[in-house]
């Protein structure tokens, strides 16, 4: 979402604080097994494709709803005005073919590296 950034300090019992190389438990568990700093440059290339408002987190969901095979989305939310974003997702219109290719960019880039030979 663009919330965490490299000065983000993890409370000590928090998993994202002792465990982002997998030392303790499988690192999947932690940021998806995405090197963190990896991570966070991912997102900074996704903040220029989309527009600030009304987040990333509203346009992963609108992404998540523009496949026929999905019939929900079950986001977080721990704030009031997170439920009324996450519904007010749906409402966007559809990713553009240009924004749909610079996602698949950034994830060859910086994510498939990491995540994508343990599967």
């Amino acid at each position: 979402t663009g919330k965490f950034s490299p000065d983000t300090v993890f409370q000590e019992g928090d998993h994202r604080f002792f465990n982002r190389k997998g030392d303790h438990f499988d690192k999947g568990e932690t940021f998806s097994g995405v090197d963190y700093e990896m991570g966070l440059q991912a997102v900074e290339e996704l903040k220029r494709i989309f527009p600030k408002s009304p987040g990333l987190a509203s346009f992963a969901l609108r992404w998540i709803l523009m496949f026929d095979a999905i019939s929900c989305a079950i986001p977080g939310a721990s704030k009031e005005y997170h439920i009324e974003a996450n519904v007010a997702a749906s409402d966007l219109p559809s990713l553009t073919e240009m924004q749909m290719e610079a996602v698949s960019t950034i994830y060859e880039q910086y994510i498939k590296p990491d995540v994508h030979h343990h599967w």
